[in-house]
């Protein structure tokens, strides 16, 4: 099994199982807006290995461990982590953007740094199927379906770290590999468009 990825499936298991026996420790590194405008930066890291059950994280590392694989292949091991982190920051960086006057949120989980590597996933191998369906495809309806659930705000679900991640995968894959420009060009700018539906409405107001 590849190193870097398993060394990030076991510090999940490991920060986010103390974060289930602890809740003083729960609470110092999750996502909180006010304590993150307040300077405690870190917390949109940390809280990137925090998850609020065991269903919770293992759904997030068997989506990991599905789609790491064809990231290391294509960017190596450096490449895949860059991918994982900078998704995850992504990740927070639009949670706080898009919550930034609402003092008392929190967010917990990697889900953020796990669909930006599913999204990088998908970008590379954009005909392998997800649930039957052309990875392209699914990413595209993925992140509608995360902006419909930025907007109606109707569950618990951290939307906006998801289409924050996918954005840093997606950013981060290309940047790597420039000539997917070239070779898929039209796939490339498919899945751009959930990304720019997304800020067209936020500069609209519709978010």
């Amino acid at each position: 099994m590849n190193i870097p990825l398993l060394v990030l499936i076991i510090a999940n298991f490991v920060v986010s199982y103390k974060g289930f026996n602890d809740w003083s420790f729960l609470r110092k590194y999750e996502f909180h807006i006010g304590s993150i405008r307040a300077g405690e930066q870190l917390r949109m890291v940390t809280s990137g290995f925090l998850h609020a059950d065991w269903l919770h994280l293992a759904m997030n590392m068997y989506v990991l461990w599905i789609f790491a694989p064809a990231v290391i292949t294509n960017l190596g091991n450096i490449g895949f982590l860059i991918v994982y982190f900078a998704s995850l920051i992504f990740g927070s960086l639009l949670t706080l953007v898009m919550h930034k006057n609402d003092y008392s949120y929190r967010a917990i989980g990697a889900s953020g740094a796990v669909t930006g590597v599913m999204y990088a996933s998908i970008l590379i191998y954009p005909d392998n199927s997800v649930n039957f369906i052309p990875g392209w495809i699914f990413g595209i309806i993925y992140l509608l379906a995360s902006i419909y659930g930025m907007r109606a705000k109707r569950d618990n679900i951290g939307h906006t770290a998801h289409f924050g991640g996918a954005v840093g995968g997606y950013v981060i894959t290309l940047l790597k590999m420039p000539y997917l420009f070239v070779e898929n060009t039209l796939i490339v700018i498919a899945l751009a468009v959930p990304i720019i539906i997304l800020f067209i409405m936020e500069r609209a107001g519709k978010l």
